[in-house]
C-alpha cells in the first residue's frame, strides 16, 4: 500500500527534482494555452464557415450587387472574409467604373488586386495562432524528453550512495522522470490533432474564397462588357 502511495502521480511530481518540476510546470502552462487557442479557433472557424455559406447563398440567389455591397459595408466589422472580399472588389470596380479613360482590363486587374489584398488580410487573421499549435506539437515531446533524461540521470546518480541497487531503488526515480515524457505527450497530441483539423478547414475556406474571386471577376467582366 505504501509503494502505491509513493508512486502516485502527485507524489511523483512532488518528489521530482526542481528542474523536472520546472519542465512539468512549463508543459502545463503550454498545454493550457494550447487549449485556449483550440477553443478560440473552434468558434472562429465555425463562424467563418457559417458566414461564408450564408453570403454565398445570398450572392448566388440573384440579389442586386449594389444592395449586397451596401449590406456588406454597413456590417463591415461583423462580416465574414468572403463578404469583405466582395466589398473590396465591388468598391474598387465601382470607383474605377466612374472614371473615364480606363479600359475594362485595367478595371478588372485593379478589382482582382483589391480582392486579393482583402483575401490575404483576412485569411491571415483566420490563421493567426495556428503556428503556435504546430510549435507545441513538435517541441513539447522533446521538452518532456529533456525532463525525463534529467530525472533518469538523477536517479542513477542516487544509486552511487547505495551499496546494493535493486528495482525498489531505481523504480521511483525513473517513474518520476517518465512523468515529464507523459506530460509532453499530453501537451503535444491535442495540439497536433487540432492543427491538422484546423489546417484542413482553413484550406477549404481558402479554396472557396479563391473560387469566389474568380467567379465574381467573371460576373463583373460580363457586366462591364454589357455596359
Amino acid at each position: 500500500m505504501q509503494v502505491a502511495q509513493d508512486l502516485s502521480f502527485i507524489s511523483l511530481i512532488s518528489h521530482a527534482s526542481v528542474l523536472v518540476q520546472l519542465v512539468l510546470a512549463l508543459l502545463l502552462v503550454v498545454s493550457l494555452l494550447s487549449w485556449w487557442v483550440i477553443f478560440q479557433k473552434i468558434f472562429t472557424i465555425k463562424l467563418e464557415i457559417q458566414q461564408t455559406e450564408a453570403f454565398e447563398k445570398d450572392f448566388w440567389s440573384g440579389a442586386n450587387l449594389n444592395e449586397l455591397y451596401q449590406s456588406a459595408a454597413n456590417a463591415r466589422r461583423d462580416s465574414g472574409t468572403l463578404e469583405k472580399i466582395f466589398e473590396a472588389g465591388f468598391r474598387e470596380y465601382a470607383k474605377l467604373k466612374k472614371q473615364s479613360g480606363i479600359d475594362s482590363n485595367s478595371i478588372m486587374e485593379s478589382t482582382r488586386r483589391a480582392m486579393r489584398a482583402a483575401y490575404q488580410r483576412n485569411i491571415d487573421k483566420v490563421e493567426s495562432h495556428l503556428s503556435y499549435l504546430a510549435t507545441i506539437g513538435s517541441v513539447s515531446p522533446y521538452v518532456g524528453l529533456f525532463g525525463t533524461v534529467w530525472g533518469i540521470m538523477n536517479a542513477f546518480r542516487a544509486l552511487s550512495n547505495v551499496s546494493q541497487a535493486t528495482i525498489a531503488h531505481v523504480a521511483p526515480g525513473i517513474a518520476e522522470a517518465l512523468v515529464a515524457t507523459a506530460m509532453g505527450l499530453f501537451a503535444a497530441i491535442p495540439a497536433v490533432i487540432a492543427y491538422n483539423h484546423f489546417s484542413h478547414d482553413i484550406n477549404r475556406l481558402a479554396t472557396s474564397f479563391e473560387s469566389f474571386m474568380e467567379e465574381f471577376s467573371n460576373v463583373l467582366q460580363r457586366q462591364s462588357g454589357s455596359n
